[in-house]
């Protein structure tokens, strides 16, 4: 069983915890579904794997991406780090403490998407995502409502200017394809083709394409590897990225690309996946370098 702190999800079930009762706010304002910190302290990597379900229309062309309400979700998998700010710079710095998947691989989708949000609400996180704001984020919520799952805390978490579902406010929710195409100026990359900017190990050799028949044929252990591959290729360009737009400096960058650096070798004898992304990743150093600060 995985330690409380850095488990997934917390897999007890049970309400929600208890908040003391507040007055109805005026007429225009919202209350917050949680106490709303200043700035997040937790940072959230996060992606997720889905297949096609039976919501989809039989004349939908085969050809054609479903809509995301038509996806099930198999799979949300993280990098989490805690976030560390200079009281005087106020410049961040990250510090991986895990790298996992939701519950276990034989949850249905609501039991998945009720431990997620639980989880959610405990925690005050920055949402990095890679075509979040098109994808992951819009599915998971059309599924927990379709699954009678609350996510207030994505909706009613910080300000009326900044919070989760504002394009433009990364200090929530930052959409890394949308924000290293300078939100949609310029052309978007992959995944696969940022991580090739870096050297990063990117998909390794797999693809979204092939979730459906593993999950057909019951091999959700690799679906579950695999999107956590995804996070780790996000979390390392969001650490470039932090440093690249000034919310991190150079030694703070490398301490956080050490810190996983470390957790991938600590993890890699339990966690086969993880030691090849590792190996990939230190492999590529002669042509892209893994630190920033001169030597």
């Amino acid at each position: 069983m995985l330690p409380s702190r850095q488990a997934a999800f917390p897999f007890a079930q049970g309400a929600f915890p208890a908040t003391p009762p507040a007055r109805r706010p005026a007429y225009g304002r919202r209350a917050p579904a949680a106490p709303s910190p200043e700035a997040p302290t937790r940072f959230l990597a996060l992606d997720i794997e889905t297949v096609p379900d039976d919501l989809v229309p039989a004349d939908w062309p085969a050809d054609k991406f479903p809509k995301n309400a038509w996806h099930r979700i198999v799979a949300i998998s993280f990098v989490e780090a805690d976030i560390l700010r200079d009281e005087v710079s106020g410049l961040e710095e990250y510090r991986v403490t895990a790298c996992r998947s939701g519950g276990a691989g034989d949850w249905d989708e609501g039991r998945l998407l009720r431990a997620f949000w639980r989880f959610f609400e405990d925690g005050d996180f920055r949402v990095c995502s890679w075509n979040g704001r098109a994808f992951d984020m819009p599915t998971i919520v059309a599924r927990s409502m379709m699954h009678g799952v609350s996510a207030g805390a994505w909706y009613r978490r910080g300000t009326r200017w900044a919070g989760y579902t504002h394009r433009y406010s990364v200090d929530w929710h930052v959409d890394l394809m949308d924000a290293m195409s300078e939100f949609g100026v310029a052309a978007r990359l992959t995944l696969e083709e940022a991580a090739g900017l870096l050297g990063l190990p990117g998909k390794m050799g797999e693809h979204g394409s092939q979730v459906a028949s593993l999950v057909a044929e019951g091999r959700m252990a690799r679906v579950r590897d695999y999107c956590e591959t995804d996070c780790l290729n996000l979390a390392v360009l969001y650490f470039r990225w932090a440093y690249l737009t000034g919310r991190t400096d150079a030694a703070a960058h490398d301490r956080a690309v050490g810190s996983l650096l470390a957790y991938l070798e600590r993890e890699r004898a339990e966690r086969p996946h993880l030691g090849r992304f590792l190996d990939g990743w230190r492999g590529a150093a002669d042509r892209r370098p893994l630190f920033v600060a001169p030597t």
